[in-house]
């Protein structure tokens, strides 16, 4: 792969603690949706032991005119120079890489599990196969404590509305510490939740993204669920 140079053009906070950073996409630059790719800073003002380079998948689509990242915003070096940079600073990106990526096949559903900033592929992919108005059958579900917390939330109702072929499924699992009313699912993902929303579990490729643990869970709970193994892709989201 080759190595670009993109400039940080904004930055916004999309949910409590989640940040968006948007950069503008280099000419020459494709990556297909659901890849990442390796952003450096060179010669920051502070670093520490994690470093001066970070993996972020892209939340943004290929069809959008930048590039964006999205992440928590844990205390550290990366984070915090990431954060107070002077807007037009430059980094180092390493990419496309990753096949966290939809499958070709449109005659067989897709089903994207994921929670908290795993959301970011997603979106990309979601948003693109609306932009390229494919025929594919797609299910998000959508797991977060509360929805102040839960990154991308209007846009992947709208997306809902744009495409009639895609499902979005939220569910909230804190919703006695949230000031937001909210009539949706509520618990953690389980296999009532799935049986609910998707008429027949055999049939989707079934995509997976989030912390180790959520990934975990999922697996288990699908396996439980009859999904063969070979059905179930997932992409792990560590140090956030």
């Amino acid at each position: 792969m080759a190595d670009y140079k993109v400039k940080l053009k904004r930055r916004e906070e999309i949910a409590s603690g989640t940040m968006a950073f948007h950069f503008d996409k280099p000419e020459g630059f494709s990556f297909k949706a659901g890849q990442f790719g390796d952003f450096t800073m060179a010669d920051p003002p502070e670093t520490d032991a994690e470093g001066n380079t970070r993996t972020f998948s892209f939340a943004s689509a290929p069809c959008e005119g930048g590039l964006m990242v999205a992440t928590r915003m844990r205390d550290t070096a990366f984070k915090r120079v990431l954060k107070s940079i002077d807007l037009g600073a430059e980094l180092a990106l390493d990419a496309a890489y990753g096949s966290f990526t939809l499958h070709e096949d449109a005659g067989t559903p897709a089903v994207f599990l994921t929670g908290g900033i795993g959301v970011t592929p997603v979106r990309s992919i979601v948003l693109q196969a609306a932009h390229d108005k494919l025929p594919h059958s797609i299910t998000l579900v959508y797991s977060n404590r509360r929805p102040e917390d839960s990154a991308f939330l209007g846009e992947l109702a709208d997306a809902q509305s744009a495409n009639p072929n895609f499902k979005l499924v939220a569910t909230m699992t804190e919703m006695e510490n949230s000031k937001t009313a909210w009539n949706g699912e509520t618990g953690f993902i389980d296999k009532a939740m799935l049986m609910r929303s998707i008429p027949d579990l055999s049939l989707p490729i079934y995509y997976v993204s989030g912390p180790r643990g959520m990934v975990a869970a999922m697996r288990k709970t699908l396996a439980e669920a009859g999904v063969k193994d070979d059905n179930v892709r997932t992409e792990e989201f560590s140090g956030y």
